[in-house]
């Protein structure tokens, strides 16, 4: 059910004052003062620091800052843009209009808590590191790992996933319910208020509608999400292999087998080395293997034994076993570093753009085979790292930001791979979300009925297109002839190729 917000409590002021879209400078002053009046000057910023930071995340879209960032606030008439952590890839939080950027960090709330039913309520600014240290104590935990501790809501708003996804899913199956504010002001908990029912037949799935729609839709102001029992015993383990396709072929057989691995984590040895040198690791320079089982010390045996007897099969060697929580949280600490591993073997100044392609497990070895022979053909560096368990990887590219032509070859390679993921019948992200880099594939993807219907939900939800504009309904797949910009994007692959 939905129900209207008072404006004393949100800010629904009827102000109506601002720019034009597409030619925002700065807002007026009576907006911002408007602003501080509902939530107080001294959560109101226009300063160029603050604007600038919440005007990106880690990736290297750039965009015009916001005109103000408030914390937090709902406004009506500019564009508005929800900042959680800002530890996202793909720009999803960088604004093109100016406007507002909406600071959810304060409410950091965990509202509710039901062990017995598996569930916990948080407000958007709760990241997943301090609600599992809220949980420690209760047997109880939040498997969904990105890397970055990012906020909770954030990681449902881009459909999230991590190195714990092959055995516990994305937040796709980890989200009960949300409480979502609409672009008109009502409020809306998309599975009913208060329900926390990991099943439900009753009309559609609006919390499966809102799980991935970055922003554009709505700001999710709390999430409902699923805990697990924390396992009995863990064991992690590392393994090298003389080449890429044995590594993943591994990966297939493991799974093939019914083994109930927890991480399954593929690193070539670009990436290895890269690893040693940022973490002070030293494990072999070789394509490798990150693996943890959960469960009972019994079945942990069974699992080791026969994970280590498939990997021997496959040519696997160099067996590294961590059983000690320091061990471990070492390990791991280094593979969620793979980006700034990465970073650091660039020239100064170096920037990084990573793909999040992902694609049936069956296919996984001869596009991972594929995309190494690609970097070598487009004359690119880059490492390779991914949630192999479930077809999911990345390759991190190092792209000096000020020569047009690496930039050029980055984005001519990423649109390769992207295709070449959904000729095998994949996609172009399985986690960061399409934000602003992979707008031009989503159409590929969907299909153009897709799309539509995409642009007509959005139309619905928020006519005047003021939630996240531009991010994807904006952009180039609905904005430029799609057959002719098709066209162009494949003379400029075919222009670059070496």
């Amino acid at each position: 059910m939905a129900s209207l917000l008072r404006p004393t409590t949100w800010g629904l002021f009827s102000w109506r004052g601002y720019c034009s879209r597409g030619t925002q400078g700065r807002l007026s002053a009576g907006f911002v003062e408007a602003l501080k009046a509902v939530v107080g000057s001294p959560h109101v910023s226009t300063a160029a620091v603050v604007r600038e930071q919440h005007g990106h995340d880690e990736s290297m879209h750039r965009c015009q800052p916001p005109d103000a960032v408030v914390w937090p606030c709902y406004g009506q008439g500019v564009p508005i843009v929800p900042f959680g952590t800002g530890t996202g890839l793909e720009g999803g939080v960088a604004s093109r209009q100016g406007g507002v950027c909406i600071n959810l960090t304060r409410m950091d709330r965990i509202l509710e808590l039901n062990p017995e039913d598996f569930s916990v309520v948080v407000e958007p600014g709760v990241t997943r590191k301090a609600l599992n240290a809220h949980l420690r104590d209760r047997g109880l935990w939040f498997p969904v790992d990105p890397g970055a501790d990012a906020s909770l809501c954030g990681m449902a708003a881009t459909g999230a996933s991590g190195t714990n996804s092959v055995r516990y899913g994305t937040m796709r199956d980890n989200v009960l319910n949300l409480e979502v504010v609409l672009p008109s002001g009502q409020r809306l908990h998309t599975a009913g208020r208060g329900r926390r029912l990991r099943k439900s037949a009753a009309g559609y799935n609006l919390t499966g509608l809102f799980v991935g729609s970055e922003g554009t839709l709505g700001l999710i102001t709390a999430a409902t999400l699923r805990l697990h029992p924390v396992p009995e015993a863990t064991v992690a383990a590392t393994c090298a292999f003389p080449t890429v396709q044995a590594a993943v072929e591994s990966t297939v057989h493991i799974l093939q087998a019914a083994v109930p691995v927890a991480r399954i984590e593929f690193l070539d040895e670009v990436m290895m080395d890269a690893c040693n040198r940022h973490s002070k690791l030293n494990c072999c320079v070789a394509p490798t293997l990150f693996l943890e089982f959960h469960g009972s010390e019994q079945a942990l045996a069974e699992q080791v034994e026969r994970t280590e007897e498939i990997i021997r099969h496959n040519g696997g060697s160099h067996f590294s076993w961590a059983k000690e929580a320091e061990e471990r949280s070492r390990l791991w600490a280094a593979r969620h570093n793979a980006w700034y591993a990465s970073l650091a073997r660039g020239r100064g100044g170096a920037g990084g753009y990573s793909t999040d392609v992902c694609v049936p497990i069956s296919r996984l070895p001869e596009i991972l085979v594929q995309t190494k022979e690609d970097l070598e053909a487009w004359r690119l560096t880059g490492t390779i790292v991914g949630h192999v368990g479930d077809g999911n990887f990345h390759c991190i590219l190092l792209v000096d930001p000020e020569d047009p032509e690496e930039l050029l070859r980055v984005q001519a390679f990423a649109e390769q791979l992207g295709r070449r993921a959904l000729a095998l019948h994949g996609t172009c992200t399985g986690e960061h979300g399409i934000g602003r880099g992979r707008r031009q594939l989503l159409l590929e993807e969907v299909g153009a009925v897709g799309v539509e219907t995409m642009r007509r939900l959005k139309a619905t939800l928020d006519p005047r297109g003021l939630m996240n504009p531009g991010k994807p309904e904006e952009g180039t797949v609905l904005r430029l002839q799609e057959e002719g910009h098709l066209r162009g994007l494949r003379s400029l692959s075919q222009l670059l190729c070496p």
